[in-house]
């Protein structure tokens, strides 16, 4: 049985309105009762905007976490971060953590991390990454690192529509890592085979250039931008998308992915990260390598031309993602390294599984 040590969790992370995967888990932790079931703090650290409304919020985060560690003595903190800057904005709060002795949760999004997180790897209680991939890159950076399985909460259905239009879906950064440039070469081939062939890009990032190489290819008329979107935004578009489109270099488990598998959309995607983890080649999805432009838009074609196959792997797809991501599995995962770090939760909830743990103070 678990010694009762904490009773209180300081959750540190984006602000509510902050564009992004950890505004989006946090958000969809709130929805289903995380914040109900456990004495929760949230801290927004960071957000978007300019640099003086970015500064003035780390230094009320500091402040807030400050006054946090003084009230409570014994807090147990979750972090949530993301590679590059990113997490460097979130070291000086888990530096205070350590040094105040309270365990700490170490939660990655995304991609893109390298050897010189090493130290708050290994120092972390546990480590919660979203698949596999994940958890075998840390263990090869922190060897005694104790890693805990916590995927994204996903729960974006669709409606289904009879008479789909041959709309491929990109949900994602607009950046050469993500693939756009390969899937708008595929998309100019695969207009010699399906003419009505739509594209629409929903996310932040180069629009500009990602435009300029439209309009280079002649298919400007067939690429629709949006920006980024909020979750009414996506469900909209994944209701009339045909086949959602992920031809990225690098991921983990992507969040966009799993919200298309889980409103029934087929996928084509590379073969990176987790993503071979959650959609299976030619079952829940068509899987190329990376840049591959060739095979994704004959990957393409084979979906918008064969609606029936779209359908059952569509299916497959919204399984899938409901066995590995439904908000009720996802959340139990995490409430269980709450519960493994000695957490007072509610008594609604009771632990399902033994999380080892790294270190805990």
């Amino acid at each position: 049985m678990t010694t009762r040590l904490y009773s209180s969790i300081a959750m540190l992370g984006a602000a509510p309105e902050t564009h992004g995967s950890i505004a989006a888990a946090v958000d969809a932790y709130r929805a289903h009762g995380l914040f109900k079931r456990w004495p929760i703090t949230y801290i927004a650290t960071h957000g978007d905007g300019t640099l003086r409304r970015k500064i003035a919020m780390a230094g009320t985060a500091a402040r807030e976490f400050a006054a946090l560690l003084a009230e409570h003595r014994r807090v147990a903190v979750h972090v949530h971060v993301s590679s590059g800057a990113g997490f460097w904005r979130e070291a000086a709060f888990m530096g205070a953590a350590f040094a105040a002795g309270c365990p700490v949760a170490l939660q990655l999004h995304g991609s893109g991390y390298d050897a010189s997180s090493r130290l708050f790897l290994e120092h972390a209680a546990i480590v919660c990454v979203p698949c596999e991939a994940m958890r075998t890159w840390v263990r090869s950076v922190a060897r005694n690192a104790a890693v805990a399985l916590v995927p994204p909460p996903v729960a974006l259905a669709a409606p289904e529509v009879a008479e789909k239009p041959n709309l491929v879906l990109f949900l994602g950064r607009l950046d050469a890592t993500k693939g756009i440039y390969d899937l708008l070469d595929a998309i100019a081939a695969v207009r010699a085979t399906v003419p009505d062939v739509r594209l629409v890009c929903a996310g932040d990032g180069d629009r500009v250039g990602v435009t300029r190489y439209a309009e280079r290819l002649e298919i400007a008329d067939a690429v629709k931008f949006t920006g980024w979107v909020g979750p009414s935004g996506k469900r909209a578009l994944l209701e009339h998308a045909a086949v959602f489109a992920l031809p990225s270099y690098d991921e983990a488990l992507p969040l966009g992915l799993l919200e298309a598998m889980s409103a029934g959309i087929p996928v084509v995607a590379t073969k990176v990260g987790g993503i071979p983890e959650v959609v299976v080649d030619g079952a829940s999805g068509l899987l190329v390598a990376p840049g591959d432009t060739a095979n994704l838009q004959r990957a393409l074609v084979r979906l918008l031309s064969d609606r029936t196959l779209a359908s059952r792997m569509g299916a497959a797809a919204r399984e899938t993602a409901r066995v590995r991501a439904a908000p009720e599995r996802a959340l139990a995962a995490l409430e269980d390294v709450y519960d493994a770090l000695g957490v007072n939760g509610s008594e609604e909830r009771r632990p399902r599984l033994q999380v080892p743990l790294r270190k805990a103070a």
